[in-house]
């Protein structure tokens, strides 16, 4: 009542009020008494009326306000979407155990049931406030794929137009065969197509283990390009939030819509999340990305891969070669690698005429800042260099600015690769192309899998994995001997024979080979160290005087071997077959490094045929090699599914075939031998014994700083 005499006395007039007092007031002490005919005056009836009326009014004006506040602003991208709950079945757990709801969002009557129609007109003018009508179920039905934390095996393919997605669907069903991830697909844009339809006319059935969301607005067809790019922003963004893709896997050809293009770069600068654009004919080129996990395809555009050429004088056609053949690449689904060239300072007139119109990215890569990704590094000295010499200046050229991140692929002049995309119209720039450069799938694709995927993760593979090369040796370092790589046996056929599949070795090599960032910032230090040994010894320890390594390869190879042999790395070597497909060492054009110039690999008149014969085989003389230009999956064994590397034969640096534990004694051996002699640590007393730090060898040194 108290409340009801506020209102009342706000609601009255002055002089209401004032009669209200007079009303009140006391008379000898005590408060007037009516009499009994007393009656309460009614006041004027369009006072009344009017008051009602303007409370009315006042209602009206703030539920307009309120209702409308959407459209006072110019931006309203940030605003919370609307979501309709569509009728039907409850979502069920989604997962890969059960495929029921997986593919199939609500029953299509009722999607129909809940679906606005557009107006029967063909502008597209309308620009409303949004309302995503079928995505919340899809949404609330994936709570249990641990999409609230960060990461997680959620991988997102989105599209707006018909054809992009009729290239995503192929991709993403084979994706959604594995067990690796949980795949999402999520159409967007201006298309009315029911999710039914779009199915059919792409051949999608229950085998494809798919989750679909309809992020569709409301009125979408007669939507204004504006309003579909923030409806592709607000959608992205509360899939996000209810997801958190680990990558999103896009159409990057012209066939995907402007404004789609442009409300997922806006969203992207908010979530961070790694984005896959699929050049054209990606289904061919890049099918081996629906064998990787989330964590490996997070890493898509963080890994970066630079290219180390040391020339040798008189090399000139086998430089060109090379150069040529990473020209002719198409690098659209991968970042632009750097390329230092290592120049003698003899440079012949072939050479430089090349490098001078040598144009590094090739024009067909898009460089909006015009910026050369190249470095040309010419020695400064006439004279022939030393091998300590040679080692520190290659060494040199090269640091890892993110060593988890950064990786260099050393490349010798008299090797070529082949190519990873195909991107051409004619049949003479198909065989161009096909000769080329296929060698960043291949590379990229081992490198994700082995380095940066869950199961390398959990097994530690990184701790050991030195490098991946993309030849296969004929010959052991040393020269002496072929190579007969170990064969694979298939964990399931113990009785099977085996076959020549990919082998750890623990030698490397010079002539194609990916170091990764951290064991190359490990193999600096050590040569450092090394090379301080020798300068503060009177007599150079045996470990560091000993050549095991024949002159045919450069001298920073010795040292590469000695860091593999105390630390018990490896190296990843294809397959015979997959090696063909990859990258091929031309040994007719093969020149001796410059440090070995005095090598003397001249035949004299009396040698015989088996003298001749091992000769040709330590300069590698040998026929034109031919590149196969089959694709990647096509190349490996397993399906395209690459083994574990526990699962992989191992090699000691001699070449013979060892197991796991006979490996790991050895090497352990070796350490010990080396701490001793070389690093001077006392293994009794571990006095001036350090600490193992990641990338660095001062626990192999007692003796140095």
């Amino acid at each position: 009542m108290r409340g009801w005499r506020k209102m009342r006395s706000f609601l009255m007039s002055d002089e209401e009020l004032g009669k209200k007092d007079d009303d009140h007031k006391l008379v000898g002490g005590a408060r007037q008494r009516h009499s009994p005919s007393w009656q309460p005056s009614r006041g004027p009836p369009r006072r009344s009326i009017k008051r009602i009326g303007l409370v009315l009014a006042v209602a009206l004006v703030v539920y307009l306000f309120v209702h409308n506040i959407p459209k006072l602003g110019p931006d309203d991208r940030m605003r919370r979407p609307e979501y309709a709950r569509v009728p039907g079945r409850p979502a069920s757990r989604l997962g890969h155990s059960s495929t029921e709801n997986v593919m199939h969002p609500p029953d299509p009557d009722a999607q129909a049931q809940t679906r606005i129609l557009a107006p029967d007109t063909t502008e597209r003018n309308f620009n409303g406030p949004f309302k995503f009508l079928n995505l919340a179920s899809t949404l609330q039905a994936i709570s249990n794929l641990r999409g609230s934390q960060p990461e997680n095996k959620n991988i997102l393919f989105a599209a707006a137009s018909l054809k992009s997605a009729a290239t995503l669907l192929p991709m993403a069903c084979q994706m959604g065969l594995g067990t690796r991830n949980y795949v999402h697909f999520a159409l967007l844009g201006r298309t009315s197509i029911r999710m039914q339809q779009l199915w059919d006319i792409n051949g999608i059935d229950k085998s494809c283990i798919i989750i679909f969301h309809d992020a569709r607005p409301n009125y979408a067809e007669i939507s204004t390009d504006g309003r579909l790019e923030k409806s592709v922003f607000r959608g992205l963004h509360h899939i996000h939030n209810y997801m958190h893709p680990q990558v999103i896997i896009v159409d990057g050809t012209n066939n995907e819509e402007t404004f789609f293009t442009r409300g997922l770069k806006q969203h992207l600068k908010v979530s961070k999340t790694s984005l896959i654009e699929l050049p054209r004919f990606a289904p061919k080129s890049l099918d081996w990305i629906t064998r990787l996990d989330s964590a490996a395809l997070r890493m898509w555009n963080t890994i970066k891969i630079d290219i180390l050429i040391q020339a040798t004088p008189k090399s000139s056609g086998s430089l060109i070669r090379l150069l040529r053949s990473l020209s002719t690449a198409d690098y659209t689904s991968s970042a632009i690698p750097h390329i230092t060239i290592e120049l003698p300072y003899q440079i012949d007139t072939n050479t430089k005429r090349f490098l001078d119109s040598f144009v590094w990215p090739p024009s067909h890569v898009s460089n909006p800042t015009n910026e050369r990704y190249i470095s040309l590094r010419r020695r400064l000295s006439r004279q022939k260099s030393t091998e300590e010499e040679a080692s520190t200046r290659f060494f040199e050229s090269f640091w890892p600015a993110q060593p988890q991140k950064s990786h260099v692929l050393v490349l010798s002049p008299h090797a070529e690769v082949t190519p990873q995309y195909f991107n051409c119209k004619s049949k003479v720039t198909k065989l161009i192309h096909d000769r080329s450069n296929r060698i960043l799938a291949d590379l990229k694709y081992t490198l994700l899998e082995y380095r940066y995927s869950d199961m390398s993760r959990f097994h530690n593979w990184g701790q050991h994995l030195f490098g991946i090369s993309l030849e296969q040796p004929s010959t052991t370092l040393d020269g002496e001997k072929l190579f007969n790589p170990p064969l694979f046996q298939h964990p399931e056929e113990i009785s099977a024979e085996g076959t020549p599949n990919p082998f750890l070795w623990q030698t490397p090599t010079s002539s194609a080979v990916l170091f990764l960032g951290d064991k190359w910032m490990e193999l600096h230090d050590f040569v450092s160290r090394t090379m301080q040994v020798k300068e503060n010894s009177d007599v150079v320890p045996t470990l560091l005087s000993e050549k095991l390594v024949s002159k045919q390869h450069p001298s920073w190879l010795e040292h590469a071997l000695r860091l593999a042999r105390v630390r018990g790395y490896w190296f990843l070597y294809p397959g015979k077959e997959v090696a063909e497909h990859v990258a091929a060492v031309h040994g007719e054009l093969y020149d001796i490094p410059e440090e070995y110039t005095g090598f003397k690999t001249s035949v004299s008149d009396d040698a015989s045929d088996e003298a001749v014969g091992n000769i040709r085989q330590k300069v590698r003389w040998a026929p034109e090699v031919q590149l196969s230009s089959l694709s990647v999956l096509d190349a490996l064994p397993n399906d395209g599914n690459l083994w574990p590397l526990t699962a992989l034969p191992i090699a000691d640096w001699q070449g013979t075939e060892v197991s796991p534990q006979d490996f790991r004694t050895r090497s352990y051996e070796y350490e010990v031998l080396f701490k001793g002699s070389v690093g001077r640590c006392d293994a009794e007393t571990g006095k001036g014994q350090k600490a193992y730090e990641t990338a660095s060898t001062q626990d192999l040194f007692c003796n140095l700083p």
